[in-house]
């Protein structure tokens, strides 16, 4: 190394990098390098040491200081701060559809909601088979993606159907948090006083598809009439999952006549489109995307093992009660 090189150690993220440039270089020179070695370009990094701060400059390269105006001497260490073109593409996508959904949400904040017209027979004493009351552990990170994803469920119109058709009323609905109880996924607590859902992804950075937590909840408000996974139970919950699926092919197709749903929320395409997202995979009407769609083409085969793996992952066990 000739006298008017100098040796620097750049650290990033945990990781330090040797960088050996001549004292007379631009500053520029020492980005370009970094740039080689981080991915983070130029216009993003961030140098820090010594108490001083530098970042890289676009202008007239003639006032642009020498690495040794700069202050870099040999031997010295410095902390680099910056994202790569990768990450801020990632967090620009994130934040604008945060902000496409916070208009949507405003909008609909705006105007009443669109109530379904019932065709059946009109009964208030159907109206007490719903979820009472929603609470998500505020303490866990992002609630208000948690709020969305229990509300969602606790007006989902397929779910809402087979509470009052088996007279179902829950108390409370709420979310299992992942240190909670681990390996369950759903538990039942008083047959329908408190249903708690693992609505949340393991690691905390994300939410499980909106069709396999209503699946567990189907499961769950099966045990507010059995407390054991024995035939009787079985055959209920089958009987849920099957109610379900054939009130949405209905709906679909325009022939169910949707009774005491009163002020049942239906979110609208837009909306749907917004806050898929947030689930993961599948839209909020349960429509699978492209990619979900080739998922769920297997589950005819994998039906039985995913029963018993839900009755593994099941905290609810208790004398039975026999249905009003």
């Amino acid at each position: 190394m000739s006298h008017e090189d100098i040796m620097l150690t750049i650290t990033f993220r945990g990781t330090s990098h040797t960088v050996f440039l001549p004292n007379d270089a631009p500053l520029s020179a020492l980005h370009s390098r970094l740039e080689l070695l981080t991915s983070v370009p130029p216009s993003l990094q961030k140098l820090i040491y010594r108490g001083k701060k530098f970042q890289h400059r676009q202008d007239d390269s003639d006032s642009e200081p020498t690495i040794a105006q700069a202050g870099l001497r040999d031997g010295i260490k410095v902390q680099m701060l910056g994202s790569t073109v990768e990450e801020l593409g990632q967090l620009n996508a994130a934040d604008s559809a945060h902000q496409k959904k916070e208009q949507i949400l405003r909008e609909r904040a705006l105007k009443p909601q669109v109530k379904l017209r019932s065709t059946g027979s009109s009964s208030t004493s159907s109206h007490q088979y719903y979820f009472h009351r929603i609470e998500p552990l505020t303490h866990l990170p992002r609630p208000e993606t948690a709020t969305e994803c229990l509300t969602t469920l606790s007006k989902d119109p397929a779910v809402l159907h087979v509470m009052q058709k088996h007279r179902f009323s829950v108390g409370l609905l709420t979310e299992l948090a992942p240190h909670e109880h681990p390996g369950l996924l759903g538990l039942n607590v008083g047959s329908g006083d408190t249903i708690k859902l693992r609505i949340r992804l393991d690691t905390y950075d994300g939410f499980r598809p909106y069709l396999e937590v209503r699946r567990v909840l189907c499961h769950e408000l099966a045990h507010n009439v059995w407390g054991e996974h024995n035939n009787d139970f079985k055959e209920l919950n089958s009987q849920l999952n099957r109610e379900v699926a054939e009130f949405e092919a209905a709906a679909r197709a325009g022939t169910h006549g949707l009774s005491d749903l009163g002020d049942t929320y239906q979110p609208s395409d837009g909306e749907v489109e917004a806050l898929a997202h947030v689930l993961g995979g599948t839209d909020l009407r349960g429509n699978d995307t492209t990619e979900e769609h080739r998922i769920r083409a297997l589950e005819a085969a994998t039906a039985r093992l995913r029963n018993e793996e839900l009755e593994r992952s099941c905290g609810t066990s208790g004398p039975q009660k026999q249905s009003g």
